[in-house]
């Protein structure tokens, strides 16, 4: 039996070496400069360069392999008619990626450790997994694309099987490049973006849409009923649900003071205006690709399965070999940058639900094997309907999106959580009524769904028994543990009160009826 000197003796290594994981820690930081001192600056651009980084690493899941499949089949089906759609689905983006870094910032912990704490083991696991599920959607479109690229780029002697596998490896260099410090491994991202930027901006002035139809679907909103299904695949596309929980830890790279007010308002300023600014340079790329496919192919017949494996094909029909070698330049990036991201963000969330505390290279290994070992099966089965399946993927991402609104909606409207810097009343309705949208849409989206498959009676009951969990688990969400604990004890009472009502007035009825006999 170990003695008490020798227990207090492990106590204090223990102790030695959080204290030293938190100096290392410390030391990964970003220094802001004079980010103590007043701002009497509207824009301090030395200030903003410290705070640049965070937002673009954000930005490139606006950016993967399913947006640029959905900005293909939204130009090719709908021309420019669904700018509108991208524009807002990207504002609406920020306006939650805000909420994200905000909650952040302001508590020092990001959104998955804040539902570890909040939540009890059962919820808190199932939210989990439709996080996981998420990303496990989005790794396999980034997974695909990637591998897209690699076949195109060595004229088709890599097989999209191979492709997936050295995909699959190649994520693996995140670690690598993460040792050399966050400012490296942002600007690593940026370039790779600025790629992206080049590449399908040659295809674009190669293509030369037309301006003002351009701006005339950016202003005017209409959808046709044949595009219905595109436009709810944009919105999936463009706002990823673990991207949310993936801003919320990101912010935390830059050292402020969250004791001072000052600092928190300067730090939320800053990540405020580099969000804008990546989501915009975001909007513009998407907007590019639209262009370019609504310029060349809309209205053209026989192009019903243009997507991401025949994009670089009619391309080339269309402007030449050299097109075709460019876009898959641009897609290349936009695999890689966001299969690394989704790295980030798969360690975050396990992390963070599961409160992990193992090395970094074994947490890198688990998460990164717990989503991109399904994504390869997948990607491999079906390697012939590869644009179909990330059609449905990006609707899959729009179906999860309320288990990550809602939860930082719930903590940042919270004054307990977020203090003085919690969200102001109308914000609030304004994300409620969002996320009603948003449920709305998925509820269209399961009917369309439903009614395609429920073929027989127990795969309807099978479906409604789901659909029903869904719902409830997205009220819990919304309303919070308690309040829907609350809520369940007052419809028992209710039900208990309306039995025992039932109850009197049926031996009342028993008396009367004896009495007159």
């Amino acid at each position: 039996m170990p003695s008490v000197d020798n227990n207090q003796d492990i106590e204090n290594v223990k102790i030695n070496r959080e204290g030293e994981d938190l100096k290392k820690d410390e030391t990964r930081l970003v220094l802001i400069p004079n980010i103590d001192k007043e701002d009497h600056k509207w824009i301090n651009f030395k200030t903003l360069w410290a705070f640049t980084g965070p937002g673009f690493l954000m930005s490139i899941a606006y950016l993967d392999p399913g947006n640029l499949e959905s900005d293909i089949q939204a130009g090719a089906s709908g021309g420019y008619q669904l700018l509108w759609v991208l524009f807002w689905s990207t504002v609406i983006g920020l306006w939650l990626q805000l909420l994200a870094s905000k909650l952040g910032v302001v508590t020092g912990k990001h959104l998955a450790e804040h539902a570890r704490d909040y939540y009890p083991k059962a919820p808190r696991i199932a939210l989990w997994l439709m996080t996981e599920l998420a990303i496990i959607g989005s790794d396999i479109q980034e997974v695909i694309g990637t591998s897209i690229a690699i076949n195109i780029l060595s004229s088709g002697r890599i097989p999209i099987w191979a492709g997936v596998l050295i995909t699959a490896a190649d994520t693996f260099t995140f670690l690598f490049l993460e040792n050399y410090g966050i400012r490296k491994l942002e600007a690593f991202f940026c370039s790779l973006i600025g790629i992206m930027a080049i590449s399908f901006g040659v295809q674009y002035v190669i293509s030369a849409p037309n301006q003002v139809d351009i701006i005339k679907g950016i202003v005017i909103p209409y959808v046709s009923k044949s595009n219905i299904s595109q436009a709810v695949g944009i919105l999936g596309a463009v706002i990823m649900p673990h991207n949310i929980y993936l801003h919320s830890a990101l912010v935390q790279s830059r050292k402020i003071n969250r004791q001072s007010e000052h600092e928190v308002k300067i730090a939320n300023k800053y990540n405020g205006i580099e969000s804008g600014i990546a989501l915009f340079i975001s909007f513009i790329i998407n907007l590019l690709v639209v262009a370019v496919f609504a310029k060349g192919f809309y209205g053209v017949p026989g192009l019903e399965d243009i997507g991401l494996s025949t994009a670089a094909t009619y391309l080339k029909e269309r402007y030449g070999t050299v097109a075709k070698y460019i876009w898959a330049i641009g897609l290349l990036a936009a695999g890689q940058c966001s299969t690394m991201t989704g790295t980030y963000s798969g360690q975050f969330v396990m992390q963070g639900f599961l409160d992990l505390k193992i090395a970094p290279w074994k947490r890198l290994l688990i998460t990164r094997l717990t989503a991109i070992v399904p994504a390869i099966l997948v990607a491999i089965i079906a390697v012939n309907s590869l644009d179909s399946l990330d059609e449905w993927l990006n609707v899959l991402q729009s179906v999860q999106l309320p288990f990550a609104i809602l939860p930082v909606l719930f903590f940042t409207s919270s004054e307990k959580i977020m203090g003085k810097f919690k969200n102001h009343w109308a914000n609030n309705i304004f994300v409620y009524f969002l996320s009603l949208v948003i449920i709305a849409i998925n509820v269209y989206l399961i009917i369309l769904f439903a009614t395609s498959v429920a073929s027989t009676q127990v795969t309807a009951i099978v479906l409604s028994i789901g659909f029903f969990l869904y719902f409830t688990f997205i009220a819990y969400i919304a309303i919070g543990n308690q309040r829907f604990f609350n809520i369940l004890r007052k419809l028992r009472l209710i039900k208990s009160d309306s039995s025992s009502n039932d109850y009197s007035s049926s031996s009342s009825i028993n008396n009367n009826y004896q009495l007159i006999n």
